[in-house]
């Protein structure tokens, strides 16, 4: 066992970035834990860490290691909870990745329910835009929504995400209401930028099955969707929102939807896990308790 607990040393050295930081999240001194790096090195006969003074950077080898021995430590750490949970419940620490408005207008109330039921659970959460590696990162699970890209990845379907485009009604006003989707042309549309691209191409269902594709442009873009959403509110133009984000600014008048008879197809929110063997007991249950909650009537309807 010395070995597959150095190696898991060594994963949350490369995941921490530094020896003392994964020093302190497994009660270990710092000297210890690069006594037992050192040990793993010499027992495997090459070096795993390059060591600067700013921060520790994984060898060819120590990539290697990391990619094909995280998988077993994972496994492992999996049986091992398993077992354990018989009698203790779910425990460990729970790792999660998610957008940051989602997470917190949806995602931290019900992290609250949830870890009330395990008390022998700790979470760990990672609020950010900005799409990461779940495997090189060490995340147990990430709450992502659109369309699916990465099929390494295992997803379940927690909800719809239904999309619609949104004005205030003081920007409608001012500017008109479009009765097609050729009239966007003619109105200042807020545009979501980043990871996926320009997104300045919306696509709208046509009321017969089909679909229309129409190139929108205006003064303003952006890849946080919450400043979009201010925009809107502010009067600033149309933009396409998921109906979770900006439920309360329709429910309070703030925002209305336009060209409702061409909807947005709608994507899907998930919970998406590495490929494992075995899901650990903390995962599963968290996974089965978020599509509880969000299955049939979620919050923001």
């Amino acid at each position: 066992m010395d070995r597959l607990d150095d190696l898991a040393l060594f994963l949350r050295v490369l995941d921490q970035g530094s020896i003392s930081a994964a020093a302190r999240q497994l009660d270990l001194s710092p000297a210890v834990a690069s006594q037992r790096l050192a040990r793993l090195e010499q027992s495997l006969g090459v070096r795993l860490l390059h060591r600067t003074t700013r921060r520790l950077h994984p060898t060819a080898e120590g990539l290697a290691l990391a990619e094909q021995g995280r998988g077993l430590v994972d496994d492992l750490d999996t049986l091992f909870g398993s077992l354990q949970a018989t009698n203790t419940g779910v425990a460990g620490t729970l790792r999660i990745a998610a957008s940051a408005t989602f997470g917190r207008l949806y995602l931290s109330p019900l992290l609250n329910e949830f870890m009330a039921r395990h008390p022998r659970l700790r979470v760990s959460v990672d609020l950010s835009d900005q799409m990461v590696d779940l495997v090189s990162d060490g995340f147990d699970l990430g709450i992502r929504i659109g369309a699916l890209a990465d099929s390494s990845l295992v997803a379940k379907r927690l909800a719809e995400n239904q999309r619609v485009l949104v004005a205030s009604p003081a920007y409608l006003a001012r500017r008109g209401t479009p009765e097609t989707p050729k009239d966007l042309a003619e109105h200042d549309c807020l545009i979501l930028t980043g990871a996926q691209g320009r997104q300045d191409q919306w696509v709208l269902g046509d009321g017969r099955g089909g679909e229309v594709r129409v190139r929108v442009h205006g003064r303003l873009e952006s890849n946080l969707g919450e400043l979009l959403r201010d925009a809107a509110v502010a009067g600033e133009g149309i933009a396409t929102h998921s109906l979770w984000h900006i439920a309360d600014d329709l429910r309070s008048g703030r925002l209305v939807t336009v060209l409702a008879d061409y909807p947005l197809a709608p994507t899907g929110i998930w919970a998406v896990m590495p490929q494992r063997r075995l899901i650990p007991p903390r995962v599963s249950h968290f996974v089965d308790f978020m599509a509880e909650r969000l299955r049939d009537t979620p919050p923001w309807e």
